[in-house]
């Protein structure tokens, strides 16, 4: 199986002496992220994140499908990740590393178990159909900070898209379209956020964001999902040097105050892509086909 370029000896003796001077490759702050750009797409649903070098996009699609039968009153929600070759020699289709399982087994804790979106309001009729939504995962650039990049960038994509709205007469439910009627947001009942602390020196040195060199001289890496409001939804750590109690204390605070600020900047791109589309949105366009005919010279 193909791995990942092994980082050398003296690379990480210099990243370790850096990191006692107090200091990073890049110049960051311990406690800082990498530039975070959130971009979205024409059709609703589609978020595209960049954290630094790292890249990763999420689509939401929806179907009409059966309801489980041991839950008859909810739709069907799952995430489903993709790791593209292009993005690190150690992925390949159809063989999914430890990486990607750990992506997956994060996101389904932190978003999907924590009831993040509210699958009720995905129920057309009970027992016989409902709404089947599926976030699919594409990491693009791989540079280290993977989960909290994918946790973005689903939250962000669920926020964004538009269900279509459905009449329904007793057993029978008919999809309509866009031009029949406005799509309809999700029911999101709140936004769980990750954050990835990696630690050295046995556990003296944390650092929020790890590139893929500082991700590979770790000791070990904990995983916060929170929310804005101070809920811890996980607490995730996949062996490595032990944690103490009250360090972990401490970092669950740093956490709040990353989701809240990754919280704020969401809303604001998700402002500005709304504005962008009422001002060339559907409204726009069926008014400038109305105008066509109006433009040709005449005669």
């Amino acid at each position: 199986m193909p791995q990942e370029a092994q980082i050398s000896v003296n690379e990480r003796a210099f990243i370790q002496d850096a990191l006692k001077e107090q200091l990073r490759l890049d110049g960051r702050a311990f406690d800082a992220f990498r530039p975070l750009e959130l971009t979205f797409g024409d059709e609703y649903g589609v978020a595209d994140v960049q954290l630094g070098k790292t890249r990763v996009i999420a689509r939401i699609s929806v179907d009409v499908t059966t309801p489980l039968p041991e839950r008859k009153f909810d739709g069907v929600f799952q995430i489903i990740t993709e790791f593209s070759p292009m993005a690190s020699p150690a992925f390949e289709v159809g063989r999914p590393t430890n990486a990607e399982v750990v992506l997956s087994r994060i996101l389904e804790k932190a978003i999907r178990r924590s009831n993040a979106l509210d699958t009720e309001s995905l129920c057309i009729i009970a027992g016989l159909k409902c709404f089947a939504l599926r976030a699919d995962v594409h990491v693009i650039d791989h540079d280290g900070g993977l989960i909290d990049a994918s946790c973005i960038a689903v939250m962000a994509a669920l926020q964004h898209f538009r269900r279509p709205d459905v009449l329904v007469e007793g057993e029978k439910a008919t999809v309509l379209s866009i031009r029949e009627r406005d799509p309809i947001p999700l029911s999101i009942l709140h936004q769980p956020l990750c954050v990835t602390f990696s630690y050295f020196e046995e556990g003296e040195l944390f650092l929020v964001d790890s590139n893929l060199a500082e991700e590979q001289v770790r000791d070990g890496e904990v995983i916060i999902t929170m929310n804005r409001h101070g809920e811890v939804c996980q607490i995730a750590k996949y062996g490595g040097a032990p944690v103490e109690p009250y360090a972990l204390f401490n970092l669950t605070s740093l956490a709040l105050q990353k989701v809240k600020e990754m919280s704020k900047f969401i809303q604001e791109r998700l402002d500005e892509d709304a504005k962008r589309r009422n001002a060339g949105g559907l409204l726009a366009e069926l008014s400038a086909e109305n105008d066509r005919p109006f433009d040709r010279p005449v005669g």
